[in-house]
């Protein structure tokens, strides 16, 4: 059903879907994401997932910030539906098979002006799976445009397999020499598309510098066929289609790894 994102996202490491969430939906989803922020805002913990990293010291101010926190399907139960939306699971079965597992959520807020950038990483090392068959699908919930801080990718980098020290907290001359941020490819996108890509696939982006916010959950997502190494990382092993051909009574009563 979905051969061309099968094909593009093993080309270049990255798909970009349109329209997976409409514009109903896609108005209940952003109040229910302007509800979390003000929630965690209240709550007096630091939600400032800022990177502070001397790779992003020039591109970032001391008051720059992203609010973000994991896991929107327990806060609200809309979002909970998000996740089990079925073009979105259909085009996810085309990428990593009919046997879906969800990692964990995340959402992200880039306020304007001073949105936080992220440096050039891949995403392996924070969740790896044997067969690297991790992926994030990245729901907008606002339009991500130049100056917003939009992502940014290298398209076919996924391709390079796992690259040591690739988390973007140090310096890494496989990454950083090669590659620049500003000569990555960008995807201008719509509230309610839906951007795929690769864990090994390097990415970024630069801070806000726009006069509106940038709203995203990102949706981690792996094979059931697939098993995931050790990790400090949140693990909810939630199977949202298929079978998870490696849960065991131990490792289901635990969130994490």
């Amino acid at each position: 059903m979905y051969k061309d994102a099968n094909y593009k996202f093993d080309r270049n490491g990255f798909y970009i879907a349109r329209g997976v969430f409409n514009k109903d939906k896609c108005f209940i989803l952003e109040k229910e994401f302007d509800k979390i922020i003000a929630q965690i805002k209240e709550s007096g913990e630091d939600i400032n997932a800022k990177w502070n990293s001397k790779l992003t010291n020039k591109t970032d101010s001391a008051s720059s910030s992203v609010y973000h926190t994991h896991n929107v399907q327990s806060y609200s139960n809309e979002m909970l539906k998000m996740v089990q939306n079925k073009r979105l699971l259909d085009i996810t079965e085309s990428l990593i098979g009919g046997n879906i597992v969800l990692h964990h959520t995340k959402l992200f807020l880039k306020p304007p002006k001073k949105g936080s950038s992220f440096p050039l990483h891949q995403d392996w090392s924070y969740f790896p799976t044997k067969n690297n068959s991790m992926i994030a699908a990245v729901v907008h919930l606002s339009e991500s445009h130049r100056n917003m801080g939009r992502i940014r990718l290298v398209k076919g980098s996924h391709k390079m397999g796992r690259i040591p020290n690739s988390d973007g907290h140090s310096f890494a001359k496989t990454i950083h020499d090669t590659y620049k941020l500003k000569d990555s490819e960008t995807i201008d996108i719509q509230k309610g598309d839906v951007l795929f890509f690769h864990c090994c696939t390097l990415h970024g982006s630069n801070s806000n510098r726009s006069n509106k916010p940038r709203k995203t959950i990102l949706i981690q997502l792996y094979s059931g066929d697939d098993q995931v190494e050790d990790s400090f990382h949140t693990n909810l092993k939630l199977t949202l289609r298929g079978w998870n051909y490696h849960a065991t009574r131990k490792n289901v009563d635990r969130i994490k790894g």
